[in-house]
């Protein structure tokens, strides 16, 4: 039986000025599972994916998260809506003023998020336990190496217990090794939280690693999909070449 969809997009538009960028894009995602993204550098990746949380409006289209109609929430209904999906955006977006700690804590305290188990301090060590960084709680973002604060970023997504997390470039700028084990991490988040996730990259081996399929987007809309394996091995040049 097939898994339950928690998003599914029909036939999304968005353009800038005359600019398409999306044109008529459809993507489903299934609970438990990481979707990668791939294409080139300014093809619409992002823009999808901020679409799907609404901090992007589109011009036409469906979308559907968790059961909702994202394009008919009002701002409460939609603050709910981003609650479940949590967001790591390509910079990981910490707040240099604030401690690890504090990074934690701001998106409990302005949501007002409860944990009837946890109080706020054991959630934040109980995410930063979750990436391996407990050691750095009390630590300055500046403090922290590229991998350390894409981990930490991490753990703040993870504090509001997300359902689905939206990966933009997790890996970019990272060396080899870290990328590996952001990688790594991602697949190790999914066991622990059952997130779904949808994986932005243009790192083959971050693919490779943390995919169950992958989506190639060109002219807005997507010309492929399948598994690495599947698509590593395509008899087409133009998708192979994606993976070299």
């Amino acid at each position: 039986m097939e898994k339950e969809e928690v998003i599914v997009v029909k036939n999304l538009y968005k353009s800038f000025l005359d600019k398409v960028i999306l044109n008529g894009i459809d993507l489903k995602l299934h609970r438990g599972e990481n979707l990668g993204i791939m294409g080139k550098s300014g093809i619409g990746k992002s823009v999808l994916a901020k679409c799907i949380v609404r901090l992007i409006e589109p011009d036409s289209g469906e979308i559907n998260v968790l059961g909702k109609d994202v394009l008919a929430c009002n701002d409460t209904e939609l603050d709910d809506i981003r609650k479940k999906v949590g967001y790591l955006f390509q910079g990981g977006a910490l707040y240099d003023s604030m401690s690890v700690r504090e990074n934690l804590l701001f998106p409990i305290r302005r949501t007002q998020f409860v944990d009837k188990k946890h109080d706020s301090q054991e959630l934040v060590e109980r995410s930063l336990a979750s990436v391996g960084l407990l050691d750095v709680i009390d630590k300055m973002p500046s403090e922290l190496s590229g991998g350390m604060r894409k981990r930490v970023a991490l753990a703040r997504t993870l504090i509001l217990r997300p359902e689905i997390i939206l990966y933009d470039e997790p890996t970019t700028g990272l060396d080899a090794v870290t990328s590996g084990e952001i990688s790594e991490l991602i697949i190790k988040i999914r066991e622990e939280y059952n997130t779904a996730s949808i994986i932005i990259t243009h790192d083959v081996k971050c693919a490779k690693i943390a995919t169950d399929r992958i989506s190639i987007m060109e002219d807005g809309v997507f010309m492929v999909e399948g598994t690495y394996n599947e698509l590593v091995h395509s008899d087409r040049k133009e998708i192979r070449d994606y993976f070299i």
